[in-house]
């Protein structure tokens, strides 16, 4: 196995300090670099998605123009929706579509628990041709969707500010709906441990939509799978949990295992800390809507974000993915500006309060 030239990312998931925080953005590979847009032109969506060369190229693009200090796979969370039987579409400019979304137990029956190794072995063609690629210059991040997550899609077809169909889907079918988020959470434990013996030093599970549920939804209908994919995961390699908006429930994926927690920015870092406690790493939180300021401001407002975390226990990050229109010279002066900070306060001054 390649010694990691840069290894700032898994010694801060280990909990140990570090001479700065690691950076890296989600949503990194893609839509806001120029090289990114001329293979766009060329191929479709899910043909840069299954094509290992392609998503190769493509992960590695901000590696070599941003200079983060993680690769983390181009891919869609949606793949593992399409294994189970799902047809998934991803119109330009508009989001994913699935054209026959599940309604009901009839609709239900088209679903299955693929064999990941073969309906998705694109994927890890794709971490072993990038993980030879990097030779050991960075981690290699591997990520799913969160249950919940996906079902929100596969129940409402199509993106949503609300998901109302599928909360409505929960409450209505309680019984279904359990039993498909278990059928997501046994494919994705699959998926992840697949993408781990292919090369991802990490992974992430994306509950973009977490924040929609209250406390004891969040832990009925999404909590309750995560535990169980982190469970699975955490004897083999760092879990983080980007549970977008479940702020209120930090303590208890805290409790989970998982080496991190990512954050969005309407969580104070410090009210973050306190609630998540002083040991778990916490990645974020930046809003990506900042990278469209003047680059004075990004520089301010990221010096400004990492004295509130302090030192150690972060990964600076977005709290969410990188707009498509964001200048390639404003995410680099994000993470320059990481990578040039400087704590004011002591190491150990931790925040907690």
């Amino acid at each position: 196995m390649t010694t990691l030239k840069n290894d700032l990312l898994l010694r801060t998931l280990k909990g140990e300090e570090v001479e700065r925080a690691p950076v890296w953005m989600m949503r990194q590979a893609g839509r806001y670099l120029p090289s990114y847009l001329v293979l766009k032109e060329k191929y479709s969506f899910f043909e840069r998605v299954q094509t290992p060369e392609l998503a190769t190229e493509i992960t590695l693009q901000p590696v070599d123009q941003v200079g983060v200090d993680a690769a983390i796979i181009f891919s869609d969370i949606l793949v593992v929706l399409q294994a189970m039987g799902l047809e998934v579409q991803l119109i330009e400019n508009k989001g994913p579509v699935l054209p026959d979304p599940v309604k009901n137990s009839i609709d239900a029956k088209r679903l299955r628990i693929p064999e990941v190794g073969e309906s998705l072995s694109y994927v890890f063609d794709a971490l072993r041709l990038t993980k030879s690629a990097l030779d050991g210059r960075i981690p290699l991040i591997g990520f799913a969707g969160a249950p919940w997550t996906l079902l929100c899609y596969m129940v409402e077809g199509k993106g949503s500010k609300t998901f109302d169909q599928a909360k409505v889907f929960c409450y209505a079918q309680p019984e279904l709906a359990h039993r498909l988020l278990q059928m997501i959470t046994d494919t994705t434990i699959a998926y992840l441990k697949m993408q781990i013996e292919a090369g991802a030093d990490l992974v992430q599970l994306f509950d973009s939509w977490g924040g929609l549920l209250s406390p004891a939804d969040f832990e009925n209908f999404s909590l309750k799978y995560i535990r169980q994919i982190v469970d699975a995961l955490s004897p083999y390699a760092p879990v983080i949990i980007f549970a977008k908006g479940a702020w209120h429930s930090l303590h208890v994926m805290a409790e989970t295992g998982a080496s991190a927690l990512g954050i969005d920015w309407c969580i104070d870092p410090k009210m973050a800390r306190k609630l998540a406690g002083p040991d778990i790493t916490l990645q974020g939180n930046f809003d990506p809507a900042k990278l469209l300021s003047p680059i004075p401001v990004i520089e301010k407002e990221v010096r400004e974000m990492l004295e509130q975390f302090g030192p150690d226990h972060h990964i600076a990050n977005l709290g969410h993915g990188i707009l498509p229109n964001t200048p390639v010279e404003h995410a680099l002066a994000f993470v320059e500006t990481v990578k040039n900070f400087s704590y004011q306060s002591s190491r150990r001054q931790i925040v907690t309060a």
